[in-house]
């Protein structure tokens, strides 16, 4: 389980400039659940995901992960227990590197490494069938260099290295945005079935709403900090577009049509 407890995070603290984020922002997230976060822009959407992640620190309140308080460990001690993929697919790959280098690093993520030969055939032909399982051609591109690769597959190739060691948790930072429709799609289904699979607990931040409503078990919508909308199970089977749009123009209607 995933628990956000009171929660106050601000900005510029202690200057003229400073925001108060969060206030007294709590938020529970049951084990293997899938949550779809949508709201408008500086709703707090991706400050959740780097509070979660550790790369934010709360002033306030507490951070649980299966009952332990990881609120001030630090950034990459947290990454023991969960992975996050973005929306720029170079934020987590290694471009410069082929795509057995990539794999075998994500592989041995949090290793020692030895004097040893770092992929033996076997570990070869593994990453060979788990990449031909996504049908984009990955499996016979193995020695290319990632930054040879398109948008799609390398954002494929992000989200198999995330997910390759055992984790707890999965963060998805806009992970389809910068995708054509189609990729955009087949990315989107790749990543249903490796949460459902590996009974992964994921966050998936979002501004397409129509992924919000079809994917995940759970949506959140959130606005200056706080979730204005929680639909979870049947509540959120039963919801429709237009809930969300006339949700969205009433939030913009109050902000003075800023969103």
């Amino acid at each position: 389980m995933l628990e956000l407890r009171h929660i106050d995070l601000s900005y510029n603290r202690g200057t003229p400039n400073e925001v108060q984020l969060f206030e007294d922002f709590t938020l529970k997230v049951e084990s293997g659940q899938f949550v779809s976060i949508v709201g408008s822009n500086g709703s707090g959407k991706t400050s959740l995901l780097n509070l979660l992640s550790g790369r934010f620190r709360p002033q306030k309140g507490e951070i649980l992960i299966d009952g332990e308080d990881v609120t001030k460990q630090a950034e990459h001690l947290h990454y023991r227990s969960l992975s996050r993929v973005f929306q720029d697919p170079s934020a987590g790959t290694s471009p410069s590197l082929t795509l057995l280098q990539n794999l075998a690093l994500a592989e041995h993520k949090g290793q020692r490494y030895g004097l040893r030969p770092g992929v033996s055939r076997e570990r070869m032909d593994d990453y060979r069938s788990q990449l031909a399982a996504f049908g984009l051609g990955l499996e016979n591109r193995l020695n290319d260099k990632v930054i040879t690769l398109s948008g799609g597959q390398r954002q494929a190739v992000a989200l198999l290295m995330a997910t390759m060691t055992p984790i707890k948790i999965l963060l998805l930072d806009e992970h389809t945005a910068a995708l054509d429709p189609k990729t955009a799609e087949a990315i989107m289904q790749l990543t249903h079935q490796i949460i459902r699979e590996k009974k992964l607990t994921a966050l998936m931040v979002t501004h397409n709403l129509r992924y919000s409503l079809r994917y995940g078990d759970r949506i959140l919508m959130m606005h200056g900090g706080k979730i204005l909308l929680d639909a979870n199970g049947e509540a959120k089977k039963v919801l429709q577009l237009d809930d969300l749009l006339s949700r969205f123009y009433a939030i913009s209607i109050e902000a003075g049509n800023s969103i």
